[in-house]
């Protein structure tokens, strides 16, 4: 009898129980976060919390509930992985590849964007606009789940995606290689006369905060796009496709 029960999440990437998070953990597969039932004490999952933390994958802890609800009522055992559907390039990746093409390196950097639509479809136009890759934060951003990849229409299969722990780090990294950093926010120059040309690192913050206040002081310019109308605000994956064009237009 099919199971009509809502499942949250779609396609193998979460996984549930002890021993099948333990094996991906030593196998390096690429884990978003673990989840781990509040109250669990047991060794098995105070040593796969150790292990994560370790590999520098967060570790949230969560309601059983939660948990119950996620895994439709299987036997999680308190603990659940939620897992990349496709493993992370690394920042160098994404420089080579723009080596290998003979253009400036031209990257999306994402500071906390949560929503994996969003980032989905960011990094569709990312794609379709010639970048050579997108960076994202190991925490509190979304990660290359199931939903990010459908929203991606593909683009995935063809366009890096790396993840760090430091994205004020990443940006100073960037700095050394003679790539400049624009920042989109509000009260920055006119997106339509600034000058994008050379190595582009494009930075687009939160859905609802912006920038953070520390990666907008590296941002070498800060760039907005008029509003004409009574909302203050774009999505940020309507601002990042604007912005991303009009660097297109350089290359």
């Amino acid at each position: 009898m099919k199971d009509n029960r809502q499942q949250p999440y779609e396609n193998d990437e979460l996984l549930i129980g002890r021993n099948p998070i333990t094996e991906a953990l030593s196998a390096g597969r690429s884990i978003i976060k673990i989840m781990i039932a509040k109250g669990s004490t047991t060794g098995a999952a105070v040593e796969i919390a150790a292990k994560a933390k370790k590999a520098g994958i967060p570790v949230q802890e969560v309601e059983r509930k939660k948990l119950d609800f996620m895994t439709g009522g299987a036997a999680h055992q308190g603990v659940a992985a939620l897992c990349a559907v496709k493993d992370y390039a690394s920042v160098e990746d994404i420089l080579l590849l723009a080596e290998k093409r003979e253009e400036a390196p031209f990257i999306i950097i994402l500071d906390e964007i949560e929503d994996p639509h969003n980032l989905g479809a960011i990094i569709r136009s990312a794609e379709c606009a010639g970048a050579h890759g997108v960076i994202i934060k190991k925490r509190r951003s979304a990660g290359l789940t199931y939903t990010a990849y459908k929203a991606s229409a593909g683009a995935l299969e063809y366009l890096p995606v790396a993840r760090v722990t430091n994205i004020a780090d990443t940006i100073d990294e960037l700095k050394s290689r003679n790539i400049w950093i624009y920042g989109a926010d509000m009260n920055g120059e006119d997106y339509r006369k600034t000058d994008f040309s050379g190595g582009v690192a494009l930075v687009i913050g939160n859905e609802g905060k912006g920038l953070s206040r520390l990666v907008r002081e590296k941002c070498d310019v800060i760039v907005s796009l008029p509003l004409k109308g009574n909302i203050n605000s774009l999505n940020a994956s309507v601002a990042a496709g604007i912005l991303m064009y009009k660097v297109a237009e350089t290359r």
